[in-house]
């Protein structure tokens, strides 16, 4: 007589509603997914590339927006408690002076810090950085200054007004004319929150999106070109000749460049000067020319991560 088959222990650790509990998570990430795809959008430069920007959203900027706005009072305060520090060893007439000159500047630190930093290379104000947002063109172009002042002075209108108007008192009438002021007004106030794109007025005018800028990181940089200015003014690379390979081949030369033999070096520098079309110059080193050349193809790389256009390697033509 055969011995019975053994029985199988039943696993009591299972909790019967763990597929539930997966589901719902499940749910949540496409949930997520979805509302993060409604952000993105394709964008192609006036040179013909297509990239995917995601856009700022309303919290983002109004986040960025808020600490802007505590690093403008904080350079106010502390300039006007300075003056009043200084202003009491001041002649009555000096006194004056002073004060009006702190005017000025206190006009200028509402009215131009944000063009200030949005005009620069970065695109941001601190406030921006910090939450990893920066302005860019619609159109793929560069960000012209007629453009950042375009979308800041309009910013007077959509934040100044309301407050205004808020603010308002008097008679019956004037109560009136304020709270219809400050509606009129609100809707430039609000206009991000109600349009997809996520838009002030002052962004729709200048033809400008607040972008979300990937903080994607490369490897290391090992190069040593950038620290020799002789080497650096020897080797200019074009556009084209920078673009022609991706964050892969970017790895593989920065191996090349840290564990190779100079005959690999030899090698290497040959291909890519045959891929470029570059053309040796007198007293040019093979090491020299890779080190330039990665200094050049990691720099075109981060500006084009900070576009949300990120190329994978030699073959991504995207």
């Amino acid at each position: 007589m055969s011995a019975a088959p053994p029985v199988k222990p039943v696993d009591t650790s299972r909790r019967p509603g763990l597929s539930m509990e997966a589901a719902v998570q499940r749910r949540a990430r496409l949930a997520e997914e979805m509302r993060v795809s409604k952000m993105v959008r394709r964008l192609v430069t006036p040179e013909g590339a297509a990239i995917q920007l995601r856009l700022g959203s309303a919290s983002e900027r109004a986040g960025a927006f808020l600490i802007d706005i505590a690093i403008q009072w904080a350079i106010v305060i502390a300039t006007f408690v300075g003056l009043g520090m200084v202003i009491g060893a001041m002649s009555p007439g000096s006194a004056n002076v002073a004060f009006a000159f702190w005017l000025v500047f206190f006009f200028f630190v509402r009215n131009f810090y944000y063009i200030f930093f949005e005009i620069g290379q970065r695109a941001a104000t601190p406030g921006k950085r910090v939450l990893g947002l920066r302005v860019a063109a619609r159109d793929g172009g560069r960000l012209t200054a007629n453009s950042v002042l375009a979308r800041n002075f309009i910013r007077e209108i959509e934040i100044g007004l309301p407050f205004q108007f808020a603010l308002m008192g008097g008679d019956q009438f004037g109560a009136w004319m304020g709270l219809f002021g400050l509606l009129w007004s609100g809707v430039f106030l609000l206009f991000p929150i109600f349009n997809k794109d996520k838009m002030r007025v002052g962004d729709l005018i200048a033809g400008t999106w607040v972008i979300k800028a990937p903080k994607a990181k490369l490897m290391q940089d090992i190069t040593s070109a950038a620290a020799r200015p002789e080497t650096g003014s020897r080797f200019a690379f074009t556009t084209a000749q920078t673009d022609a390979y991706g964050i892969h081949e970017l790895h593989v030369l920065e191996d090349v460049l840290r564990q190779s033999t100079p005959e690999i070096k030899a090698q290497v520098a040959s291909r890519i000067r045959a891929k470029i079309n570059w053309t040796r110059t007198e007293g040019e080193t093979d090491l020299a020319f890779l080190e330039a050349y990665y200094a050049a193809l990691r720099r075109r790389l981060e500006q084009r991560i900070l576009l949300g256009d990120r190329k994978t390697d030699k073959y991504d033509v995207r």
